[in-house]
């Protein structure tokens, strides 16, 4: 069973002089010689290095105290989790998993072999508590795949205690530049290693100019933004990582958005087959999210009653209901993600980033055809507002209300997009878009909460239980709902009298 490490660390280069005295690191009291260890490392990767060109290591080691399969995934600068799995002779099929997103249909070999002599310290307080471990090594690498030739170098490594301040790492840093000693130019051993050694290097990602110019630009940058966040997230999604799927689920919705609201500058024939595939994706996402939205709406409204407006075993059907549901999500998405309609997605993403499917307004100035753009979705959720707003209440609005809400957060991302060229009018604009979505989400999650009211008041019912607090939870919901529909006329007034893109 694989486990996870939070693993902070820097790394600097060194010579042979070895490591400097570190006993005058402020918090230090004293070092402890932990002796040295040999370690051999074989790292894979596919053969045009995917993992490597993402920052992501996946390596089978021996020796030294954690001997086993690791794949590190990069959280921030220096900051990295490492997941472990027992050895064995080939890749853990659940490490393969976590970066199934980036080598889809490539095969993992192994490419780099690093052997390290391993001098270690601990650096530990008055009390004797571990702060740091640094390690001093003395490393050789050997190409075998995709090139050939060998390298070596000494490095010092310096890696943070488990629930240890990130600040103290500066303290170790000043004293080893105090003694000459310079960050390292290379994140990590395998980017060194490989650069080192003659062969393929990982391919660079394709992020279009530095600096967007035109509307196909500003437009392809944003789509490359949400492309790479659906394939980073993916491994956090598998391992269900807290707002993992709703975040992923955003990004889906706004690519497809995006395809959407600028088809004069994306060729739809192109856009619009990947936008029902994107469609699928984000709807595959929201099975358990919505799911698990309902219950955290649901159960904060129930913890929220009276205990004598409570009869029956209410908490209980309720904490069922939602454990239902959460297992069986759980387990389709996972199947989603292993799925070929999926990766073929990806693939599919891929190519619109490096080959877009350009109109001939894309290469008109950003100013004119994004703001057309934005105030062509702004006219829509115009419309249905006023049509919402119009109809009495009931089912018809509930619905006009819903359409709203899709179509406000449809040009909250297209104003998203268009912010880097039009500025504060569009951020304005974003600002306003969140306001309203989250009016009208509210609005459409009373909708769905009076649904599953029923139906679990009518499960009760059948079971000999008491409705009651159904019936009681269902008239606060609707009042909620009456709330948001008395405050969308006032809302909707300030932002289009606002509006300014």
């Amino acid at each position: 069973m694989a486990e996870t490490k939070r693993e902070i660390e820097r790394k600097y280069e060194s010579d042979d002089s070895g490591l400097p005295d570190l006993t005058g690191v402020a918090g230090v009291a004293s070092v402890l010689d932990k002796g040295t260890m040999d370690l051999d490392a074989t790292y894979h990767d596919t053969s045009d290095l995917r993992l490597a060109a993402a920052a992501i290591t996946l390596r089978r080691r021996t020796g030294g105290s954690d001997a086993g399969w690791h794949l590190k995934l990069p959280v921030g600068p220096g900051v990295r989790d490492e997941i472990r799995a027992p050895l064995s002779d080939t890749v853990p099929g659940e490490l393969a998993a976590l970066v199934r997103s980036r080598v889809r249909e490539g095969q993992l070999v192994p490419v780099i072999r690093l052997r390290s002599g391993r001098d270690v310290r601990d650096l530990l307080d008055a009390e004797g508590r571990l702060l740091a471990e640094v390690s001093v090594d003395t490393v050789r690498a050997e190409r075998l795949f995709g090139g050939e030739g060998h390298a070596q170098w000494t490095e010092i490594e310096v890696e943070l205690a488990d629930g240890g301040d990130p600040a103290f790492l500066d303290k170790v840093e000043k004293r080893l530049r105090k003694a000459g000693v310079r960050p390292s130019k290379s994140p990590s051993k395998l980017a060194r290693g490989l650069a080192e050694t003659k062969g393929g290097h990982p391919r660079p990602k394709d992020h279009g100019p530095a600096e967007p110019v035109t509307a196909g630009d500003h437009i392809l940058a944003y789509v490359r933004a949400q492309r790479d966040a659906i394939v980073e997230l993916d491994p956090a999604v598998r391992q269900d990582a807290e707002e993992s799927v709703h975040d992923m689920r955003v990004a889906t919705r706004r690519l497809r958005s995006t395809f959407r609201s600028f088809r004069t500058v994306l060729d739809r024939e192109v856009t619009d087959p990947i936008g029902v595939e994107l469609k699928w994706l984000a709807g595959e996402l929201g099975v358990g999210r919505d799911h698990e939205v309902l219950a955290e709406r649901l159960t904060a409204a129930l913890d929220d009653l009276p205990a004598t407006l409570v009869s029956g075993p209410v908490h209980d059907r309720l904490r069922t209901w939602a454990k239902a549901g959460e297992r069986g999500s759980r387990r389709r998405l996972i199947g989603v993600l292993d799925s070929e309609r999926y990766l073929t997605l990806l693939d599919r993403l891929d190519a619109v980033a490096a080959d877009p499917p350009l109109r001939k307004a894309a290469a008109r100035k950003p100013e004119k055809v994004l703001a057309e753009a934005v105030r062509k979705d702004f006219a829509k959720v115009s419309a249905l507002v006023e049509e919402a707003v119009g109809q009495p209440p009931g089912t018809d609005r509930d619905l006009a209300l819903h359409e709203a809400r899709k179509k406000a957060k449809r040009t909250r991302y297209a104003a998203e997009t268009a912010r880097p060229a039009l500025g504060g009018a569009a951020k304005d604009l974003v600002k306003s878009m969140k306001s309203l979505q989250s009016l009208l989400g509210d609005h459409q999650d009373s909708v769905m909460a009076r649904t599953t009211l029923r139906e679990l008041s009518a499960v009760a019912h059948a079971a000999g239980e008491s409705a009651f607090t159904y019936g009681v939870l269902y008239a606060r919901e609707e009042r909620r709902a009456e709330r948001v529909e008395e405050t969308v006329p006032g809302e909707w007034k300030k932002t289009s009298d606002s509006m300014d893109v």
